[in-house]
This record gives C-alpha cells, sequence and structure tokens, in this order.
C-alpha cells in the first residue's frame, strides 16, 4: 500500500489493518506527479515512468463527500468528510469559489494559488498548474494556477538569527515602520534561489542600494518589500496566463499579522487585501470541505473580514520601485554558477 499523509490518516481513523479505507482525495493526489489533472484518475504512462506500481495506489475520491466513518474510541461512528491539501484548504477557507479570486499564504514561504474554474489553465509565465478542489462525488473539479515564493517570514526569522537585528520577529513592523521608506535599498532574499516565476535555483541573496546612511531599519523595511514585491511577479504571471486581473487578495497565514506588511502589499499591487478574521484558514478550509458533505453549512457562507488595506502609493512611484526591485532580482542571478566558475580564483586561501 502507498498513499500520503492523508491516506494513513484515513486508513487509521477507519480501523487500519481490520478494514481501513485505503482512498485520497484529488488535491492530494494531484501532488503526487501520478495523477492526470483531467482525468482525475492514475496515470498509466506517469506510474511507469516512476516505476510505481498502480494496484499500490490508494482510490482518487472527491474533497468533499462522507467516506467512512471513525472505526473506534470516543467519536467511533462520527462521519469523516473531508480531505484537501494544506494550500487547496487555504482556498476553501478564503471562500475563492469564483473564476478569477486568489488567496495568498504567508508563512515560511508564500503560497499564491488563483482560481481559474473548471478547465485547467497551462500556465506560460513559470506557474504550476493544479486541481484546487472538488466538492462533491458529482460536482466537477475546479483548478488553480500556483505561484510559490521561497522565502517569506524565513527572511525575519535570518534578521533575527543571523544577523541579529531583532530579538524577536514581531519586532519587525516597529523597527521597519520607523522609517518612511528603504531609502533606495532592495533586499532579494534568494538564498536558496528564486521560485516562481524565475526558477533559478543559482540566484543568491542580494542587498542591494546600501549607502553610509543605510540603517537596520531600511534593511528591516527592504525584507518586508521583498515578500510583497516576490507576490506581484507571481499575480502579475497569473494575471497574464488567466486573462482575470484579480480585483484584490485574500491573505492568510502568520505574517498577515504585521500591519505595515499588508499595507506595503496593498500599495505595490494596487489593488485591496483583505485579511479575514479567521487567519489560519487552512484548518478553516478542511473543516468547510467536511460540513458541506453533512449539510453543515453552505458555499454561500462567507467568513467576516476585519480588514481591508487600500492601495495609497501613486502608481508612478509602485512603478520606478518595482522596475528598481526587477533590477536587483537580475543582479542575483545565476551567482551560484559565477562563483563556482573555474576560471575565478579566489586568492584568499
Amino acid at each position: 500500500m502507498f498513499g500520503t499523509i492523508d491516506t494513513w490518516l484515513m486508513w487509521n481513523l477507519t480501523g487500519g489493518v481490520n478494514g481501513g479505507l485505503h482512498i485520497t482525495d484529488v488535491t492530494n493526489a494531484s501532488r503526487t506527479m501520478l495523477m492526470n489533472i483531467n482525468t482525475l484518475t492514475w496515470d498509466p504512462q506517469l506510474c511507469k515512468f516512476f516505476d510505481v506500481p498502480m494496484n499500490i495506489l490508494p482510490e482518487i475520491r472527491s474533497s468533499s463527500e462522507i467516506y467512512s466513518y471513525m472505526g473506534q474510541g470516543s467519536l467511533k461512528g462520527v462521519p469523516i468528510s473531508g480531505i484537501l491539501g494544506d494550500q487547496q484548504a487555504a482556498l476553501v477557507g478564503q471562500t475563492c469559489f469564483k473564476d478569477g479570486q486568489a488567496k495568498n499564504t504567508y508563512g515560511t514561504g508564500c503560497f499564491l494559488l488563483y482560481n481559474t474554474g473548471s478547465q485547467p489553465v497551462i500556465s506560460e509565465h513559470g506557474l504550476l498548474t493544479t486541481v484546487a478542489y472538488k466538492l462533491g462525488k458529482t460536482t466537477p473539479a475546479v483548478y488553480a494556477l500556483e505561484g510559490s515564493v521561497a522565502i517569506a517570514g524565513a527572511v525575519v526569522q535570518w534578521l533575527k538569527d543571523n544577523i541579529g537585528i531583532i530579538e524577536k520577529s514581531a519586532d519587525i513592523e516597529k523597527l521597519a515602520a520607523s522609517v518612511q521608506s528603504t531609502a533606495g535599498t532592495y533586499f532579494v532574499p534568494a538564498f536558496s534561489g528564486l521560485y516562481a516565476p524565475y526558477w533559478q535555483t543559482d540566484a543568491r541573496g542580494v542587498i542591494c542600494g546600501l549607502t553610509q546612511f543605510t540603517t537596520k531599519a531600511h534593511i528591516a523595511r527592504a525584507a518586508l518589500e521583498a515578500v510583497c514585491f516576490q507576490t506581484k511577479e507571481i499575480l502579475d504571471a497569473m494575471n497574464q496566463d488567466s486573462g482575470i486581473p484579480l480585483s484584490s487578495l485574500q491573505v492568510d497565514g502568520g505574517m498577515t499579522a504585521n500591519n505595515l506588511l499588508m499595507q506595503l502589499q496593498a500599495d505595490i499591487l494596487a489593488i485591496p487585501v483583505v485579511r479575514p478574521s479567521m487567519t489560519e484558514t487552512t484548518a478553516l478550509g478542511a473543516a468547510m470541505a467536511a460540513g458541506m458533505a453533512v449539510g453543515v453549512w453552505s458555499f454561500d457562507e462567507k467568513p467576516i473580514t476585519t480588514d481591508t488595506f487600500m492601495p495609497v502609493l501613486p502608481l508612478a512611484e509602485r512603478d520606478q520601485r518595482f522596475a528598481k526591485w526587477k533590477q536587483a532580482v537580475q543582479r542575483s542571478m545565476h551567482w551560484e554558477s559565477y562563483a563556482n566558475d573555474e576560471n575565478i580564483k579566489d586568492n584568499r586561501f
């Protein structure tokens, strides 16, 4: 038997070796690189390519239906009715049920999913095409474009642990807010390369535009802006691929507690940024999928939003700053391959 974490959990919750259910849902199956996202079935060619026997794979089901019931314990007999992958669950939790709606989860990295409707859109701008959800046995699957940022909250951790300019992660908001701008400082935190839309594994982190007047506050603000600029690059690619410009961005995750970050994001995107009252929407989305299957709630119910951040930065200034960010990104490119060039000698050793 083979499966993802949800498969293992379902198998154990429904009895394990005593008749446990061996299943997964379309969103988790789509992340194995073994499922055909058009037919929503295991693909014989992919399974052959990766040398995975098809008879060991779990049955693929929808994301919201009564699969079985708890097999033992105090919850014995309670229906199990929802399975969703991590980022897809956040998309559901943000009620992004219409074409052209998107959410961005700000954690260690950033993960932006954009609902493209019932037909998969194949990206021409460095994004991934994935299954967003399938809420019911007979309902059609919904697809999404996905872009990821490798370093988001991790850059704050780096500033705290490696550089020591803040004592705890929450301090970055106050420090960054103590200056009105980055004073021309740009920080590309490509510590392990750049993800979407560049996919450059040999890029490395750079801080550009330093002067003798640059302070730790400018670097802290540049780090927050880096998260926003990377999100904009993914969103621009999504707008080009889908042809449906985003009118607002739903946000969630731990970093969204930073009000300055959210305002910077609205300014750099030039669209409203909406933060719901429940920022941990991944867990909420999984609960919603389960609740829909048993009739606890419907698609029409929406979470209450607590804050909407409106853009206030003039577009000309936004465009100028984004152009400088792009220059900084270019300076981070191919750094590793350059450093490994045999013709370059390091005379320090």
